[in-house]
Formats: structure tokens, sequence, C-alpha cells
């Protein structure tokens, strides 16, 4: 089958990571008899400079006609790109995976979690108000999102180990997390093959140092999973290894978690990884959503082709390697026949 893929290079070194990723990404998928037309779609800063708007109307209505998004990062102009599409396109589910790797330092070599975080709500609304002596921001916390992340952590969970975590700050903020808390064990009334129980936001981010194996999924509100998933990524390695997802019921977006690192743009010295295995988590998405397997199949063989390459120390400098980023892209490619 053929599916058209929105292409968000984005700023810094997104173009560079792009490169890599879409080589990557096509010659995996041709192995299975798919093809994925790159559709290109201007966002970030240089759409900012260059059409007045971080995300044009006209790549919006572009990433809309497409089956999926895959979006590079962007700089300053981050929350008028993927918040905005977040919260327009109802993209409520922000999966994070966090998963030790071979040949790269993590705090536990068993670290293999998931924070699956609502993306739609939480002080991230932006309902911000004062003056220079007193500001307020509103946090937006509803019973309606609360139950559909925490349905989505469970089947996710389903999928996996079975256990889900939920994380909040109940002992003070106790309407909004209160509701939160509420939702996830109400939805859990539901999963009694799941395993669920709840901790404090403090204690998850110290037990993530302390003991990252024992989290299997963790559901959490906007902002808490935003900082615990920066957290869990430097648990395993760093974010030049975290993928990410934006998932809806009828679209998704999939792109880094890092930021466009505008001091080695242009230095053909990024690490590719965290964009080729946001690519992987496409293809998995295709794959369920139009019933097809190919997608899928080519998603696994990317992500043993990654693990091949850091297990040969075939990376970039970030992880103590030699190779460019495109180097590092072929050497993805090469293996790709090995799995």
């Amino acid at each position: 089958m053929s599916y058209r893929v929105a292409l968000i290079k984005g700023d810094g070194i997104g173009p560079e990571q792009a490169t890599a990723t879409t080589a990557v990404l096509g010659e995996a998928t041709k192995k299975f008899g798919v093809t994925l037309d790159f559709v290109p779609a201007e966002a970030g800063d240089g759409a900012l400079k260059k059409y007045g708007s971080a995300l044009p109307d006209a790549s919006l209505k572009t990433i809309t006609g497409c089956d999926s998004c895959l979006k590079g990062p962007v700089g300053a102009t981050a929350a008028d790109v993927i918040v905005r599409m977040r919260q327009e396109l109802d993209l409520f589910a922000n999966i994070r995976p966090a998963k030790s790797m071979p040949n790269v330092p993590s705090l536990d070599p068993k670290t293999d979690l998931v924070i699956v975080r609502e993306n739609t709500e939480d002080l991230y609304v932006g309902l911000e108000s004062g003056d220079e002596q007193k500001v307020t921001a509103t946090r937006v916390i509803t019973r309606k999102a609360s139950e559909r992340i925490a349905k989505y952590a469970f089947e996710l969970a389903r999928q996996r180990r079975d256990n889900v975590v939920a994380v909040h700050k109940v002992n003070v903020m106790k309407k909004t997390d209160g509701l939160f808390l509420s939702a996830c064990r109400a939805i859990a009334a539901s999963y009694c093959d799941v395993q669920f129980s709840d901790m404090l936001v403090d204690a998850a981010a110290m037990n993530l140092i302390r003991n990252p194996q024992a989290f299997d999924v963790i559901v959490t509100t906007n902002m808490f999973g935003d900082i615990l998933s920066d957290e869990a990524a430097q648990v395993v390695g760093g974010l030049g290894l975290a993928a990410s997802a934006n998932i809806g019921d009828r679209f998704a977006i999939f792109e880094p978690v890092h930021g466009c690192a505008p001091d080695i743009a242009g230095k053909n010295i990024a690490n590719p990884t965290s964009m080729v295995l946001s690519g992987a988590m496409m293809l998995d998405w295709l794959s369920h959503k139009n019933k097809d397997p190919n997608p899928a199949k080519a998603a696994k063989v990317i992500r043993s082709a990654v693990e091949s390459c850091l297990s040969a120390g075939e990376y970039t400098p970030d992880l103590g390697g030699k190779l460019t980023t495109l180097e590092m892209a072929e050497a993805i490619k090469k293996r790709l026949s090995e799995n």
C-alpha cells in the first residue's frame, strides 16, 4: 500500500534528521511493498520568518490531507506549531517510550517503560493573565479527557506487561488532580486484568532514578508528562534516542522529543535515532489504523537495525561515536537486510 506522509523538516538540526530518517524509512518500507510519499509542509521558526505564521494555513491543510505527519524539531515557535496541532486536531495521547538500548549508558539496563501523557489540556491550554506584579495561569482538567487518556494507557498496558501507574499531585491540587485520579480509578475498574496503582509526581520522579524497571505504563497529566518523559529519556541515554507520538482518533503526528539544537545545526553530527524511531512508531500506527501488517514489519526491522548499530558502536558523537548524521543513517540502512 501507499501512504502520504506530511513531512515537517523543522528548524536547526531538523532538516538533517529528516533527510536521514526518510532515507531509512524508504529503504525499510520497500522491503515489504509499502510506499511512503513524503509531502513537504513548512512550519516553525523558518515558516514564521517567511510567511508571518509558524503554522501557515496552507501547511495545516497539507498536513490534514495526508495519512499521518512526521515532524522534525522546531525552535522558539514550538508552542505555535505542535501545541496548536495537538489541540486543533485533538491529538489527545502523547506517547513517549523510554527503553534501555545496547551499548548506551543507562541507569538500569532493564528499563522499558512508556509515558502516556494527556495532550490537550492542563496548564498548556495557555490561559494566563496578569500584569508585572501578579500573573495567574488556569489549569484545566476534565473528566472526559482524563478518562480517555486513562483508557488509552490501560489498552497499551494490555499489549505490554499489564501494569499502569497514575501519576498526580492530589495532596496539593486536590480538585484538578483529584478529578484526574478519580477518572483513572473509574477506568481501572474495567481492566481487572491490569494491575493499577497511583503515585505522587515527586515520588515518581525519584523512583524513575531509583528503580526505573519497576514501571511499565505511566499515565499522567500534560505538564507532569512533559517533565517526567525528559527525565525518563535521560535515564536510558539521553534525548537523542527519544521518540514520541501525538495520537488522536483519526490522525497522528510523530516527532523527536528534543528541541532543534541550533548550536550544532548544519554540522551533520546530530543523532538521527530519535526521529528514526519516531518514524517506526508512525509505521506501527499506520499498520494498526489501516489493518495493514506490512508497515509494522518495516518498523520492527528498523528498531532491530538501530539496536544493531548501537551494539556495534556505529553512532554519532553525542553517544561517543564518530559517525555523522547521514553516515549513521547509512549504517542503519545497511543493517536492515540483517533483520
